[in-house]
């Protein structure tokens, strides 16, 4: 039987926390799936892992047997991944992660110019794997967007992004310049627990379909604008914070270059947009 490393490293934080709802929470997914997952590791595994009670969760022997092993096997598989990566991509070429509706490019051409013979590349990540992209070696930096796991990670802000609601075009909110985040209390928001999507299209489609309401960053609304649904600020909402990321021990010269180069460039091009009205 092969075992599932995201299951294990679900199985960790569960471990670490002594609770499912923090583990889940640091590891930014909803509890029903964090609790599917355990289930269905120890259903792979064949023993119980938790002793489960309403208040908190402990390790079983087995349990205890596997949290013994996690870590190594972890970190080595996270080694390896990394090197693989790297490896493929040869010393002189960068892959540069980027959130949905964040734009690196600006980062790219100024980093280009300073270094012609650096061959770099992008990759859209999605929003739950955002950290993890990172510490296994598919992107060797990323311009993010939190929340995610920021474990082993340095992270620098750039900028910050208010949040509006995404609504069917057709609701009574639509209409309206400005929202308060109590003028949402009454209606179904989408990943609050009940439901976690995976994209933001599945978002926007279930926001389309009249399932609920999306409170989404500014930049996401304008990038995946459609006559269906409508967006509107919350003034009191919490803004995201965007950021500049890499993993914290890597300190090759042309990847510390990039990342002087992004945290410039990209606080710039936020500013911009804050002042623009995103």
């Amino acid at each position: 039987m092969d075992l599932d490393l995201r299951k294990l490293r679900y199985f960790a934080a569960v471990a670490e926390q002594q609770h499912f709802g923090r583990a889940a929470e640091q590891l930014h997914i909803a509890q029903p799936v964090l609790s599917r997952q355990i289930r269905a590791l120890e259903h792979e595994l064949g023993c119980v892992l938790f002793e489960r009670t309403t208040r908190a969760v402990q390790l079983t022997p087995a349990g205890e047997a596997l949290l013994e092993e996690a870590p190594r096997v972890l970190a080595a598989s996270t080694s390896a991944t990394r090197r693989a990566h790297r490896a493929a991509r040869g010393a002189r070429r960068l892959v540069i992660g980027f959130a949905p509706g964040l734009s690196v490019s600006a980062a790219v051409r100024a980093f280009e110019r300073e270094n012609p013979g650096v061959d770099v590349d992008m990759q859209r990540l999605n929003w739950f794997e955002q950290g993890e992209a990172l510490r296994d070696g598919r992107v060797d930096a990323g311009y993010l967007r939190r929340p995610f796991d920021g474990d082993g990670l340095r992270c620098i802000t750039v900028g910050r992004e208010p949040a509006v609601a995404c609504l069917p075009a057709t609701h009574p909110l639509a209409r309206e310049l400005s929202l308060a985040a109590d003028d949402l209390s009454g209606e179904n928001l989408l990943d609050s627990g009940t439901r976690r999507t995976t994209t933001v299209e599945e978002k926007f489609e279930l926001v389309a379909a009249g399932r609920g309401v999306a409170v989404l960053p500014s930049r996401v609304a304008s990038y995946y604008s459609r006559p269906d649904l409508a967006c509107v600020p919350i003034t009191d909402a919490e803004p995201y914070e965007l950021c500049v990321a890499v993993v914290a021990n890597r300190r090759q010269q042309h990847l510390r270059e990039f990342v002087s180069t992004a945290v410039a460039a990209l606080s710039e091009s936020a500013d911009a947009a804050r002042h623009g009205g995103l």
